[in-house]
Protein backbone atom coordinates (compact mmCIF):
# COMPACT_ATOMS: atom_id res chain seq x y z
CA UNK A 1 0.00 0.00 0.00
CA UNK A 2 1.20 3.38 -0.87
CA UNK A 3 1.61 5.86 1.91
CA UNK A 4 -1.20 8.11 -0.02
CA UNK A 5 -3.51 4.94 0.16
CA UNK A 6 -3.30 4.60 4.11
CA UNK A 7 -4.20 8.26 3.76
CA UNK A 8 -7.07 7.46 1.51
CA UNK A 9 -7.80 4.53 3.54
CA UNK A 10 -7.93 6.78 7.16
CA UNK A 11 -10.14 9.50 5.18
CA UNK A 12 -12.14 6.84 4.31
CA UNK A 13 -12.71 4.96 7.32
CA UNK A 14 -12.76 8.79 9.60
CA UNK A 15 -14.07 10.97 7.49
CA UNK A 16 -10.76 13.22 8.64
CA UNK A 17 -8.15 14.45 6.65
CA UNK A 18 -4.80 15.04 7.57
CA UNK A 19 -6.09 18.61 7.76
CA UNK A 20 -8.41 17.72 10.61
CA UNK A 21 -5.68 15.37 12.20
CA UNK A 22 -3.73 18.65 12.64
CA UNK A 23 -6.26 20.60 13.68
CA UNK A 24 -7.38 17.98 16.39
CA UNK A 25 -3.63 16.85 17.43
CA UNK A 26 -2.66 20.59 17.93
CA UNK A 27 -5.54 21.32 20.48
CA UNK A 28 -4.52 17.99 22.21
CA UNK A 29 -0.95 19.28 22.33
CA UNK A 30 0.31 15.96 20.68
CA UNK A 31 4.06 16.70 19.25
CA UNK A 32 5.37 13.35 19.68
CA UNK A 33 5.25 10.55 16.78
CA UNK A 34 4.69 7.98 19.64
CA UNK A 35 1.83 10.26 21.34
CA UNK A 36 -0.18 10.60 17.96
CA UNK A 37 -0.08 6.67 17.25
CA UNK A 38 -1.50 5.92 20.62
CA UNK A 39 -4.47 8.53 20.54
CA UNK A 40 -5.49 7.75 16.61
CA UNK A 41 -5.03 3.33 17.72
CA UNK A 42 -7.45 4.55 21.10
CA UNK A 43 -9.91 7.23 19.53
CA UNK A 44 -10.16 6.27 16.09
CA UNK A 45 -9.26 2.71 15.96
CA UNK A 46 -6.57 2.68 13.35
CA UNK A 47 -4.15 0.01 13.34
CA UNK A 48 -0.54 0.77 13.37
CA UNK A 49 0.63 1.15 10.01
CA UNK A 50 -2.15 3.84 9.46
CA UNK A 51 -1.83 5.58 12.74
CA UNK A 52 1.72 5.76 11.96
CA UNK A 53 1.31 7.38 8.53
CA UNK A 54 -1.10 10.06 9.80
CA UNK A 55 1.68 10.56 12.47
CA UNK A 56 4.70 11.10 9.97
CA UNK A 57 2.12 13.27 7.43
CA UNK A 58 1.57 15.52 10.70
CA UNK A 59 5.16 15.66 11.78
CA UNK A 60 6.98 15.85 8.22
CA UNK A 61 4.77 17.92 6.01
CA UNK A 62 7.25 19.19 4.31
CA UNK A 63 9.09 16.19 3.45
CA UNK A 64 5.82 15.06 1.84
CA UNK A 65 4.60 18.28 -0.15
CA UNK A 66 8.45 17.97 -1.43
CA UNK A 67 8.50 15.90 -5.35
CA UNK A 68 8.67 13.18 -5.28
CA UNK A 69 12.15 13.05 -7.11
CA UNK A 70 13.76 15.26 -4.69
CA UNK A 71 12.66 12.48 -1.56
CA UNK A 72 13.87 9.96 -4.04
CA UNK A 73 16.83 11.61 -4.46
CA UNK A 74 17.30 11.67 -0.92
CA UNK A 75 16.89 8.11 -0.23
CA UNK A 76 20.29 7.81 -2.73
CA UNK A 77 22.39 10.57 -1.51
CA UNK A 78 25.62 11.05 1.08
CA UNK A 79 27.25 7.41 0.61
CA UNK A 80 24.19 5.58 -0.91
CA UNK A 81 24.40 8.17 -4.13
CA UNK A 82 26.70 5.61 -5.57
CA UNK A 83 23.19 2.87 -6.15
CA UNK A 84 21.54 6.23 -7.79
CA UNK A 85 22.62 5.39 -11.56
CA UNK A 86 21.87 1.31 -10.36
CA UNK A 87 17.94 2.69 -9.35
CA UNK A 88 17.67 4.91 -12.20
CA UNK A 89 18.28 2.45 -14.84
CA UNK A 90 15.72 -0.05 -13.00
CA UNK A 91 12.63 2.50 -12.28
CA UNK A 92 12.85 3.23 -16.07
CA UNK A 93 12.96 -0.98 -16.76
CA UNK A 94 10.15 -0.87 -13.82
CA UNK A 95 8.19 1.89 -15.50
CA UNK A 96 7.87 0.14 -18.97
CA UNK A 97 6.15 -2.40 -17.40
CA UNK A 98 3.27 -0.33 -17.89
CA UNK A 99 1.77 3.79 -17.51
CA UNK A 100 -0.11 2.42 -14.08
CA UNK A 101 3.65 2.19 -12.55
CA UNK A 102 4.50 4.75 -9.96
CA UNK A 103 7.02 5.43 -7.22
CA UNK A 104 6.27 6.24 -3.29
CA UNK A 105 9.72 7.37 -1.54
CA UNK A 106 9.96 7.25 1.83
CA UNK A 107 12.98 8.12 4.41
CA UNK A 108 14.96 5.20 3.73
CA UNK A 109 13.56 3.43 0.54
CA UNK A 110 11.39 3.74 -2.32
CA UNK A 111 8.18 2.00 -3.22
CA UNK A 112 7.23 0.90 -6.93
CA UNK A 113 3.54 1.12 -6.87
CA UNK A 114 1.00 -0.39 -9.42
CA UNK A 115 -2.12 2.30 -9.12
CA UNK A 116 -1.17 2.43 -5.59
CA UNK A 117 -0.38 -0.91 -4.83
CA UNK A 118 3.12 -1.75 -3.49
CA UNK A 119 4.85 -4.16 -5.13
CA UNK A 120 8.12 -3.78 -4.61
CA UNK A 121 10.76 -1.95 -2.84
CA UNK A 122 14.39 -0.74 -3.57
CA UNK A 123 16.73 0.32 -0.35
CA UNK A 124 20.11 1.24 -0.79
CA UNK A 125 22.81 0.80 1.79
CA UNK A 126 26.47 2.06 1.53
CA UNK A 127 27.54 -1.19 0.44
CA UNK A 128 24.12 -3.06 -1.89
CA UNK A 129 20.82 -2.47 -3.23
CA UNK A 130 18.35 -4.43 -1.50
CA UNK A 131 15.28 -5.35 -3.52
CA UNK A 132 12.08 -6.31 -1.61
CA UNK A 133 9.46 -7.89 -3.68
CA UNK A 134 5.58 -9.50 -3.19
CA UNK A 135 5.48 -12.46 -4.44
CA UNK A 136 3.33 -14.66 -2.04
CA UNK A 137 2.85 -17.55 -4.60
CA UNK A 138 7.06 -17.64 -5.06
CA UNK A 139 8.88 -20.06 -3.69
CA UNK A 140 12.00 -18.38 -1.30
CA UNK A 141 15.11 -19.30 -3.69
CA UNK A 142 18.90 -19.08 -2.97
CA UNK A 143 19.19 -15.80 -4.26
CA UNK A 144 15.61 -14.37 -3.79
CA UNK A 145 15.31 -15.28 -0.22
CA UNK A 146 12.63 -14.41 2.40
CA UNK A 147 12.18 -11.27 3.50
CA UNK A 148 10.86 -12.16 6.61
CA UNK A 149 11.48 -9.58 9.36
CA UNK A 150 13.82 -6.77 6.79
CA UNK A 151 10.39 -5.47 6.14
CA UNK A 152 6.74 -7.26 6.48
CA UNK A 153 5.70 -5.43 3.73
CA UNK A 154 7.60 -7.80 1.44
CA UNK A 155 7.91 -11.49 0.80
CA UNK A 156 11.25 -11.87 -0.87
CA UNK A 157 14.26 -10.03 -0.86
CA UNK A 158 17.06 -9.99 -3.34
CA UNK A 159 20.75 -8.53 -2.35
CA UNK A 160 22.58 -6.26 -5.27
CA UNK A 161 25.82 -5.90 -4.57
CA UNK A 162 27.54 -4.86 -7.91
CA UNK A 163 25.12 -3.00 -10.36
CA UNK A 164 25.76 -5.59 -13.15
CA UNK A 165 23.74 -8.20 -10.74
CA UNK A 166 20.39 -5.82 -12.08
CA UNK A 167 19.69 -8.62 -14.66
CA UNK A 168 16.94 -10.30 -16.49
CA UNK A 169 15.91 -12.39 -13.16
CA UNK A 170 15.71 -9.81 -11.09
CA UNK A 171 13.78 -7.74 -13.78
CA UNK A 172 11.35 -11.31 -14.34
CA UNK A 173 10.96 -11.13 -10.55
CA UNK A 174 9.90 -7.62 -10.09
CA UNK A 175 7.40 -8.17 -13.88
CA UNK A 176 6.19 -11.02 -11.49
CA UNK A 177 5.25 -9.04 -9.03
CA UNK A 178 3.68 -6.21 -10.71
CA UNK A 179 1.65 -8.33 -12.41
CA UNK A 180 0.10 -9.92 -9.03
CA UNK A 181 -0.63 -6.28 -8.08
CA UNK A 182 -3.69 -5.84 -9.92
Amino acid sequence: MSFQAYLDTVHAKTGKTVADFRTESGEKGLTKHGEIVAWLKQDYGLGHGHANAIAAALLKADHFAAPKDDRSDAVFSGKKAVWKPAFDSLRAAVSAFGDDVDTAPTDTYVSFTRSGKKFAIVQPTTGRLDIGLKRRDAAVTERFEAAGSWNTMVTHRVRIDDAAHLDADVLAWLRAAYEGAK
